[in-house]
């Protein structure tokens, strides 16, 4: 895809993808902030303004239709199916054709008034500029977990992790490219900034809480999150089921080694010790569930990579 601006004369095209799903309440007022800021702050710059609806139901198509038909720098994706909390954003940036794209979530906990700030780093060179949440308006013990998790990736995986780092940001041209050259079925795209990104500002704001509407995370939605970046970035996972297997079949031959010993020195009176056998048992066979079950979550990330199946299959676009 190419930019709409000639080298040295055109002014720069900055594209904006906000994804949703469900925000029937927060779409108009984005949709008039942004336009509100682009005008305001960054009128040197052309600029376009995509949703992406992962298959809405509460009547956010509707409302995205009405917004395209009244202003011609709004455009939307409608997505056939709900692809999941990855696909789409990652999909959608890859259909962008500014000199950089900006991504923001539809609820508002990205503030809008961040953009700014993120072009003016943009023009001094940096390709990719993240948003770093320091301090956040959200559950407390919500973000006790998030920030527990976030360190114990960054110390088990081999390529850097960002910390409170949620893919509100402003991504060059060039790393879109990068993006669409990839073609991961299952992206993650916080892991991949943090592996193939180069020249990055990490530019910090608070979170707000949602304007409106209720929230789409659940325990599976963060669960699902949680393992697809510690399957794809991490090894130590396979590492520690092999390490405490061979440790654990090590002291079991040698507790049954023991055991066979002392029985034969004291036949009669060495008690069959049929308690501790069974405690054996059912730790062993724990500890086998929880890494086959871990083991099953590498297969299953393998699994969907092989397969190989579309980001997003498109119901329609509007204003392209």
């Amino acid at each position: 895809m190419t930019c709409n601006a000639e080298k040295g004369s055109a002014r720069r095209l900055i594209s904006i993808l906000v994804p949703c799903y469900n925000e029937v309440e927060n779409v108009a007022p984005m949709a008039e902030a942004i336009t509100a800021i682009m005008e305001r702050d960054l009128s040197a710059y052309d600029w376009n303004l995509t949703f992406i609806d992962n298959c809405s139901t509460d009547g956010t198509r509707e409302e995205l239709k009405r917004i395209c038909e009244t202003h011609s720098r709004v455009r939307a994706i409608f997505n056939a199916k709900n692809f999941g909390q990855f696909n789409s954003p990652y999909y959608g940036m890859c259909q962008m054709e500014g000199d950089c794209v900006v991504s923001l979530c539809c609820d508002f906990q990205d503030p809008v008034e961040m953009i700014p700030k993120f072009v003016a780093e943009w023009e001094k060179g940096y390709k990719i500029v993240c948003g770093i949440k320091t301090t956040s308006e959200e559950n407390p013990i919500l973000r006790w977990l998030r920030t527990r998790y976030y360190k114990l990736i960054r110390r088990m995986s081999d390529v850097e992790q960002i910390e409170h780092f949620t893919g509100f940001g402003l991504y060059d041209k060039s790393f879109i490219r990068v993006l669409r050259e990839l073609n991961d079925p299952t992206p993650f795209l916080r892991g991949i900034v943090a592996e193939l990104g180069s020249a990055r500002k990490d530019v910090e704001y608070t979170q707000a809480k949602r304007r409106a509407g209720k929230t789409h995370n659940n325990f599976y939605t963060l669960y699902d999150a949680a393992m697809l970046s510690f399957t794809s970035y991490t090894k130590v996972g396979l590492r520690i089921a092999t390490i405490v297997g061979f440790v654990m079949s090590a002291f079991s031959l040698l507790a049954a080694l023991v055991y066979f010993v002392l029985k034969i020195l004291w036949w009669d009176t060495f008690p069959a010790g049929s308690i501790p056998v069974l405690l054996a048992v059912l730790v062993l066979g724990s500890m086998q569930l929880f890494f086959i079950g871990l083991l099953g979550e590498y297969v299953l990330n393998m699994n969907a990579r092989i397969m190989n199946r579309p980001l997003v299959i498109e119901e329609g676009r509007i204003n392209f």
